[in-house]
């Protein structure tokens, strides 16, 4: 049995460019279906927030017109209902070991852009894990936490996806963002590979497995469950 680490915003709010918040938090999909995945296979999920304030559920990713009809929805409560030990009791990510772990995974949603973008504590971690050759699995916003690893990023020249400047114009936030994660990680010096909007798209480049957006929560948990 696999013990992996959950890295999830702690933020429940995202600052615009105009200086307002856009209520947000973590995408529930893209927590519960690599949660159900590698739980049923036998693994340990241990949760980790910066503060281990409990991570904050984006509300919106809870409607039924997000997850593609009602029984979708009332899927994804069910299993944030089974994980809720987890997600109520995180560790401080700050105090998080490598050492007790054998794969990370970032779910996304816009919170990590608020706060994983920035915390140096994630940044460490992230360089450690990709130096260590354990799986490193980030999906849809939650790649934004790679730019904490700094201008000089061990991640410079990795194969990545993730939400992409054309998602986020569709889902109408592109023109009232700060700045668009595709943006960043290109200046970061990541290889960008974009695929089809909404569509499942999985990139992986030695350890390190990313995913474009919601629907890729599932197939990227897959790949990780193969690599452990």
């Amino acid at each position: 049995m696999a013990t992996i680490l959950f890295v999830m915003t702690g933020s429940d709010q995202w600052t615009l460019a105009d200086g307002t918040k856009h209520p947000t938090g973590f995408w529930a999909e893209e927590f519960t279906a690599p949660y159900e995945a590698l739980t049923a296979a036998g693994h340990e999920v241990v949760v980790a927030t910066p503060g281990a304030v409990e991570p904050p559920v984006d509300q919106g990713s809870l409607a039924t017109e997000a997850n593609g009809g009602q029984d979708n929805a009332d899927h994804i409560a069910k299993v944030l209902e089974q994980a809720g030990t987890e997600l109520r009791n995180p560790i401080d990510l700050a105090q998080a070991d490598l050492a007790d772990y054998d794969a990370v995974f970032y779910p996304g949603g816009h919170g990590p852009m608020e706060d994983l973008a920035v915390n140096t504590d994630s940044g460490q971690l992230l360089s450690e894990t990709l130096a260590s050759g354990k799986p490193l699995a980030v999906v849809c916003h939650a790649p934004a936490a790679l730019l904490a690893t700094g201008p000089d990023s061990p991640f410079r020249g990795y194969q990545v996806t993730g939400f992409t400047n054309t998602e986020e114009t569709q889902a109408g936030l592109a023109d009232k963002a700060k700045w668009l994660l595709q943006d960043r990680l290109v200046n970061l010096g990541a290889e960008f590979s974009e695929g089809e909007p909404w569509a499942p798209n999985v990139v992986i480049d030695r350890n390190l497995y990313t995913g474009q957006n919601p629907a890729s929560s599932a197939p990227l948990a897959q790949e990780l469950l193969k690599a452990l």
